[in-house]
């Protein structure tokens, strides 16, 4: 992050000029003097009311889906968990702990803390584009970051990456404010932000490669070796979870695939989700690079770096995924905000308005599914309000497949709680197991057989006519051979039948 002045408001009228570690930008708007001290307010609230919307109406996907099961365990298999699987959202999943046990586990309250998180994302966005090149760039940036389709794509998850993005821009700023007047309280906070960051996801600590820069850019004794005390500590820290989480690599991102050069230049919109955005945002952001000096340089290079870096490491291993570099965002809002900002008011706004409609497709998509493609949603509560409707007591449930992306088991435990069917073919749960899926029984049809049901709900993943066409031949053979499909639905993505068993001969 470029070391800049530490105050907001380095030219409110009435204030002296400070000190300022970089050259001062051009600011051709100058806000009124009362709202300096809230500039941050209105892209908050902007940011809140769009993640806000039709929060629910997704579905879970299999990713908050992990988050619920996690999160919804006792504190000590919550670390059982952990200690086998997901090390590096352990911290995430302990806070959605406690979150649960205050909020409850609706959609809503599970997706709250990723709104609220990103609203404070959009306030510190604000507050940095502020401190580098004015408040009005600050405004900006701030909106400019709110009607990204990745604010509320990410705004809308109970996943930690609103986390991230928040804790990474708190970084940033604590960064500035240490450079600007080093004390070790200061730095002390900068500390705990980066470890708040890594503890919410271990790839945010790619963001010191620009804080790096930031500092030996300052050029003012005694900094670097405080930055690298700072870091150190904040290492030490982090070292445990990240040898836990290296450890579990190849089982958590053993789906990852190589990134190639097509991926690399696909960047802008996979971090935007939309590519029109994404480059639009991109083009912006240069002009900045080019024209705003010595801030601009390094900013630019505060988002390009982590990038390169993560693709670079994902070339010799299962690592790069575009949504861990979420956080590098709103840094390209602030740059793009640079450009505008030397704009009329009236063109900016029309800019950001335009960069809004730009996203509404896809906005509306994720509104639907979080699945990818967006085409093939999964309709959970459709197909569990179907059972729930006709289930009796006694009745069973089978699951095509059980694992992979559906994760079906999860689904029907969270959108049928209470007194779901038996899983009939159930050999150890994941809790048990102290894992995110659960085992099968490796000889169904004895376990069939002992269940002794004469009704069996199968959930399958797609829509088929088939139903047991997804499930493995000694799993489907025992079913067809012991059982009637009486009846069956299909809802978007997923089939449902009703298996009962065949009259005695």
């Amino acid at each position: 992050m470029p070391a800049v002045s530490a105050d907001l408001d380095d030219d409110t009228p009435g204030r002296p000029a400070r000190r300022t570690l970089l050259p001062a930008p051009v600011r051709r708007v100058r806000l009124p003097g009362w709202t300096y001290r809230v500039v941050w307010l209105w892209p908050a609230l902007v940011t809140l009311a769009i993640t806000t919307t039709q929060l629910s109406r997704a579905p879970l996907w299999r990713d908050e889906l992990a988050t619920w099961t996690a999160a919804s365990r006792p504190v000590g298999d919550l670390f059982r968990l952990t200690g086998n699987v997901d090390a590096v959202s352990g911290p995430y999943y302990l806070l959605m702990h406690v979150w649960i046990a205050v909020a409850g586990d609706s959609t809503v309250a599970l997706r709250l803390p990723s709104a609220l998180a990103m609203a404070g994302a959009a306030a510190l966005t604000t507050l940095l584009g502020a401190r580098l090149f004015g408040p009005f760039a600050g405004l900006v940036a701030g909106l400019l970051f709110a009607v990204l389709p990745s604010t509320s794509r990410y705004g809308q998850e109970a996943r930690s990456y609103a986390l991230v993005t928040l804790l990474a821009m708190l970084a940033g700023l604590l960064l500035l404010r240490a450079l600007d007047r080093p004390s070790w309280p200061r730095w002390a906070g900068y500390a705990a932000a980066v470890v708040g960051a890594g503890l919410a996801h271990l790839v945010a600590l790619l963001l010191v490669t620009g804080h790096a820069l930031a500092v030996l850019a300052c050029r003012r004794p005694g900094i670097l070796w405080r930055w690298a005390v700072a870091i150190g500590a904040a290492g030490l820290v982090l070292a445990p979870l990240a040898a836990l989480g290296r450890g579990q690599q190849g089982r958590q991102l053993g789906w990852v695939e190589q990134p190639d050069f097509t991926t690399l230049i696909g960047m802008p919109g996979a971090l935007t989700q939309a590519s029109a955005v994404g480059g639009l945002l991109l083009g912006l952001a240069a002009v900045a690079v080019a024209n705003r000096g010595r801030p601009g340089v390094l900013l630019g290079l505060a988002v390009v770096l982590p990038v390169l870096l993560l693709f670079a490491a994902g070339q010799v291993t299962d690592l790069f995924v575009p949504r861990y570099l979420l956080f590098v965002v709103p840094l390209a809002a602030v740059l793009a905000a640079a450009t505008l900002s030397t704009l009329r008011p009236a063109a900016v706004l029309a800019i950001v308005v335009v960069v809004g409609l730009l996203g509404v497709p896809v906005q509306r998509e994720f509104r639907r599914t979080h699945e990818w493609p967006r085409s093939a949603p999964l309709d959970f509560p459709a197909a569990a309000a179907i059972i729930a409707e006709r289930q009796r007591p006694g009745d069973g449930i089978v699951y095509a497949p059980r694992t992979g992306t559906g994760r079906l088991d999860l689904a029907t435990a969270y959108y049928l709680p209470g007194d779901p069917p038996r899983d009939v073919l159930l050999a150890e749960d994941p809790v048990s197991r102290a894992d995110l899926s659960a085992t099968e029984c490796d000889r169904p049809a004895e376990c069939l057989a002992s269940a002794r049901v004469d009704r069996i709900w199968l959930l399958a993943l797609g829509e088929q006519r088939d139903p047991l066409a997804r499930m493995p031949a000694d799993r489907a053979d025992p079913l067809r051979a012991g059982f009637l499909v009486e009846r069956q639905w299909t809802v978007p993505g997923l089939t449902v039948a009703l298996l009962v068993r065949r009259p005695a001969t």
